[in-house]
């Protein structure tokens, strides 16, 4: 997890989880919005670029990922959160859209 990512989280950064849909209804973190990582480029379509957004996944690879689409496209505020279950019992903001 990155340095102060818990204060960004409870600063109310949007959660994304991009795990397929059957991962994150296996579990994942209360409130974080889930969006699969081969989806996220049509996601940009409604994401706020000035909103913290915090990308989850299983073990950080798909996040990193998604984190690097998002950067390339103009997000600044993006952070690989890693592993969502690393997160503990952090729970998410709410999900502003455009």
């Amino acid at each position: 997890m990155e340095e102060g990512l818990e204060k960004i989280i409870e600063n109310g950064a949007l959660i994304v989880d991009v795990r397929t849909s059957e991962e994150y209804k296996e579990g994942h973190i209360e409130g974080s919005l889930n969006i699969p990582l081969d989806e996220i480029g049509e996601a940009m379509s409604w994401l706020q670029k000035d909103v913290p957004t915090v990308l989850v996944c299983a073990s950080g690879a798909r996040s990193a990922t998604a984190s690097e689409i998002l950067k390339t496209n103009g997000y600044e505020k993006v952070y690989n959160g890693g592993s969502w279950d690393s997160l503990g019992n952090i729970k998410a903001g709410g999900c502003p859209i455009k």
